[in-house]
């Protein structure tokens, strides 16, 4: 049981998990504005293209209608009527995308900004081999003797 513990603080203790564990938070955070574009922004603009139609206000009631409740949602959620919310999800498809969408952007304009950095120069490394003139195999840089024909080499 104790080598168990050993592994999980070894696991939650690596820099992966604490990256997602920020991403996760900040995921947590971004929703909620994504949640206001969609539903304070860009909702309003679709209800009024399609005739002030509000997608939340789209369903199909699954059962009978009890006498005395309203033909609304709100009323017949608190009846206990079961019904088909299909413009709430309509919304929640809608609101997807344009999360997507964004996310997206946001990850492709971190690339562009990586692309953009200057990038580190490598620097030639010095060779460590040079050809012996007379055999033609490789040999150290620093032989004065090949050692393969034994020739005597320049410096």
């Amino acid at each position: 049981m104790k080598k168990f513990f050993l592994e999980f603080k070894e696991f939650i203790s690596k820099g992966n998990v604490m990256d997602m564990a920020v991403g996760v938070v900040i995921g947590a955070a971004f929703q909620g504005i994504i949640k206001s574009l969609v539903d304070d922004v860009i909702m309003p603009f679709i209800s009024l293209i399609t005739g002030g139609m509000d997608f939340s206000s789209w369903y199909i009631v699954l059962g009978e209608i009890p006498e005395g409740v309203e033909n609304n949602m709100a009323a017949l959620k608190e009846a206990g009527v079961a019904t088909f919310c299909y413009g709430n999800f309509i919304s929640a498809v809608i609101y997807f995308l344009i999360l997507a969408f964004v996310v997206f952007l946001l990850v492709k304009g971190i690339a562009k900004i990586k692309d953009l950095a200057p990038k580190k120069e490598k620097e030639e490394e010095a060779p460590t081999t040079k050809k012996c003139p007379y055999c033609c195999t490789e040999i150290d840089v620093k032989a004065t003797r090949c050692p393969h024909c034994t020739s005597e080499l320049d410096s």
